[in-house]
Order: C-alpha cells, then structure tokens, then sequence
C-alpha cells in the first residue's frame, strides 16, 4: 500500500494514528502548495482532490482520514484506538464525530475562507462573510470540549481513541493559523498537553 500524503492536519492525523499503531507505509509526497493535488493525475485516485489518499494494494484508493484510520485499525486487528467491541467503537466514533462537527470543520473553513482564501479560493467554493461565524463557531466548540473533559484524561475516558487523535492535529493546526485555544481553556489546554507529549505527535 501507498499513502499519498502532504502538508495540513488531515494527512498529520493519519501518520499520527499510524504511529500510536506502529504501522508503517511508503509515502508519496504531493504538493499541496502547488496545487498537485487538482491536477488530473491526482484527481485520478480521489476525485475531491484532497489529502491524504491510501492506495491499496489491488490499485483501489481509500480516501477520508477517519475511513483511512478505521480501515487500518481492522486491517491490522482491532485496538483500542477505535475500539475491540461495539460498544467501545461507538464511543470513539461519538467523539470523534464531535471533534469534526464542533471544532475541525469551522476551524479549517474559517482559515480556507479568510488567511488561506488566496490559496483556496482557485481550487473551492468559498465564503469570505462567512469566515469569523466559523471561526466563532470553533472558539465556541472548544469551549464545549474544555467542559467535556472535566475529570477525563481523553476524550473517551482512560482510553486514548482516534477522537484524540483529530481533535489534536486541528488544534496544532489552529495555533499556527490565529486559531490559538483560548487562554482560560485549562482543562482543553492540560488534555492538549498530554496528548502532544506523546511520540505519536511528532508523526
């Protein structure tokens, strides 16, 4: 298998659940900044021109970072990281659910629409307007996981799930875009803390 990967938190998620996996893969870098990804070639394998992309080996491609995760977790049996049984998967794809809807969509909408309008604007549909009611919308969800975390080491409880895992690579994200976690946010801010520590961050 191949995964086409490149720059931004959706290929970072992906490597980072490779990590805490121990799962290795050859990597094809693709230049997001010049615009490989929309190019015929590459819209080939996904046709939403997005990254990262896993190439399997039957030459069938498998787009969208958590199907990618998932597909990994059960390809090398189970973990905890998704969950061993119903009940654990559930909650895992709860959170992680809620980390995309309540803070990684605006958060990279909000960016796309406004410091990265240059770059995105040629390649999507944008909404300049309606960048800050997304960003707003990405400060408000972070303030709902700084109360949701309360007396919780992850997102799922003791267990470190995937929803970690996005949930982080975004955050990371929005520091280096003016997206910061806001200063009074001290349990999102600790539980950030935590998960930065781990090897797997560094992915």
């Amino acid at each position: 298998m191949k995964l086409y990967n490149s720059i931004g938190p959706n290929p970072k998620m992906v490597r980072m659940f490779m990590a805490e996996r121990g799962i290795t893969l050859d990597t094809v870098e693709v230049d997001l900044m010049g615009g490989e990804n929309r190019r015929e070639e590459y819209v080939k394998r996904n046709p939403r021109g997005q990254l990262p992309c896993l190439e399997l080996d039957d030459g069938t491609y498998v787009a969208e970072i958590t199907v990618i995760c998932e597909y990994l977790d059960e390809l090398n049996g189970q973990s905890d990281l998704i969950g061993t049984t119903p009940e654990a998967r559930a909650e895992a794809r709860m959170w992680t659910r809620r980390a995309d809807l309540y803070v990684c969509e605006p958060l990279a909408n909000g960016f796309r629409f406004s410091e990265g309008l240059a770059l995105f604007e040629p390649r999507m549909l944008t909404r300049p307007e309606a960048a800050d009611g997304l960003k707003a919308m990405a400060a408000n969800g972070m303030q709902w996981f700084d109360r949701a975390l309360e007396g919780r080491t992850w997102l799922a409880g003791d267990r470190f799930t995937l929803a970690d895992i996005l949930l982080y690579c975004f955050l990371e994200f929005g520091t280096t875009v003016g997206q910061p976690i806001a200063d009074d946010l001290a349990t999102l801010k600790a539980w950030y803390d935590r998960v930065a520590a781990r090897p797997s961050a560094a992915a």
